[in-house]
């Protein structure tokens, strides 16, 4: 696992702490903005890498690591000795997306790294709960994003913002998909 610096990307430190909690018995999920630049890099860019831990041999494991990972905590928000720009929360789970549940995630290697992930399909459902709920054109300009980034399945997207009641919303994001 190479050591994360000042120039190390979202992607870089989102692969490192994953990795290093995966060794530890610990699955964290990468979700909100962070998994939508992991799927659309040139088109959005968070700032943090957000991790929902789903499971853990250890109540510590997180914390342990970051302070390995040359990472100080405050407030909840975890920041990097280099000066890396890019913080690590973990939110309190259960992992969801709006009023779903997630019970399965991508797993990605790269090399001996690994990250689990959101999948596409729920990036773009965490992004339009963005855009649904506080009416965030730039969640919606990522969720578009994310789904022109790869497959993704639209009509578990609409059931979903069905399940938000927000079928009228869904209709925008529909028509900015078909729009670029």
């Amino acid at each position: 696992m190479p050591p994360i610096d000042r120039s190390s990307s979202l992607i870089d430190v989102a692969f490192a702490v994953c990795t290093g909690l995966d060794k530890v018995g610990t699955c964290a999920v990468l979700t909100g903005g962070s998994a939508a630049t992991f799927y659309a890099p040139s088109a959005y860019q968070s700032r943090d890498a957000d991790f929902v831990i789903t499971m853990t041999a250890s109540p510590h494991a997180a914390s342990a690591l970051m302070t390995r990972l040359g990472y100080s905590e405050a407030g909840g928000i975890y920041s990097h000795e280099s000066g890396n720009l890019f913080t690590v929360e973990f939110p309190p789970g259960p992992l969801a997306v709006g009023g779903d549940l997630i019970e399965r995630h991508d797993t990605v290697r790269r090399g001996t790294e690994v990250l689990y992930v959101l999948t596409r399909t729920d990036s773009v459902c965490d992004r339009l709960a963005g855009f649904y709920h506080w009416s965030d054109r730039s969640a919606l300009a990522a969720a578009v994003a994310v789904a022109k980034s790869g497959a993704v399945d639209l009509r578990a997207i609409e059931q979903w913002s069905g399940r938000e009641h927000m079928i009228a919303k869904f209709a925008d994001f529909r028509d900015a998909l078909e729009d670029q």
